[in-house]
């Protein structure tokens, strides 16, 4: 009879860590999904600098995007939680969107090799980002999930386990196309 005790103690136990060791699994995952959408941000921001100083001698009256984008990269430093860098993602998004359309407007930036390469490597990353924000918010989908369902619930509130956030537009001006106007 002890050993029956004993063999069912030994399964429960058993059963707890295979839990509490899936749930870390989802978490880092997770963790290293957040940190692959940072890596190409982070290659963003250090491609900005040298679009910006290529476009200002084209669009000397483009100054405004031009600042905004200075700032928003600035920002984006100081931002802490995944809700701040996706809402500063989502402007920096806009912004670019918005000096790529622009430069529509100038025929010799276009023509310019730098400008064409920069922006090739810009649209790639874009792609990147965009690859890197879908697997992490799919690693944080299973992992929050993981956390309500039951039994792994039980053992994720024993271990204090918490919900990650999703990365997502904060904002409705975020998800509108960008709008420009060449009549200002």
């Amino acid at each position: 009879m002890v050993w029956i005790i004993v063999g069912i103690i030994v399964l429960i136990v058993i059963f707890i860590i295979s839990i509490y060791n899936g749930l870390v699994r989802s978490r880092l995952k997770a963790q290293n999904a957040w940190s692959q959408i940072d890596v190409q941000l982070q290659r963003r921001f250090d491609l900005i600098p040298n679009l910006v100083e290529t476009v200002k001698g084209y669009m000397a009256h483009e100054e405004g995007v031009l600042t905004k984008v200075t700032e928003l990269r600035t920002s984006w430093a100081k931002a802490s939680t995944v809700a701040e860098k996706a809402e500063l993602d989502n402007q920096l998004s806009n912004s670019l969107k918005t000096i790529m359309a622009v430069s529509e407007n100038y025929p010799d930036l276009k023509a310019n090799q730098n400008f064409s390469e920069l922006q090739e490597e810009l649209r790639n990353t874009e792609n990147k980002i965009s690859f890197s924000r879908q697997f992490y918010n799919d690693s944080v989908t299973i992992y929050n999930t993981k956390l309500e369902v039951f039994p792994s619930n039980i053992i994720a509130n024993m271990f204090n386990f918490k919900p990650e956030d999703l990365f997502k537009a904060e904002s409705d001006e975020a998800r509108k196309n960008v709008k420009v106007d060449f009549n200002k």
